[in-house]
């Protein structure tokens, strides 16, 4: 038994799928990407930053890099 199929109202986008996203499906990885950011760009804040001196020297010449 085959299933009925459904037929677009109007025609077809030349390139393809509907290429029209809402706002949140750009604003909250953008968000998230920034947030993340944020945080690995601030060791101050991390408690547990006893790790190698290298890896903190690399993360603060970043931050001042970045706030420059």
């Amino acid at each position: 038994m085959s299933a009925p199929t459904r037929t677009r109202p109007h025609p077809a986008v030349p390139g393809g799928v509907d290429s029209r996203l809402p706002w949140w499906a750009l604003a909250l990885p953008m968000l998230a990407f920034t947030v993340l950011l944020v945080l690995i760009l601030n060791p101050a804040d991390a408690q547990a930053a006893t790790g190698d001196p290298a890896i903190t020297h690399l993360v603060e010449r970043v931050q001042q890099l970045v706030t420059r």
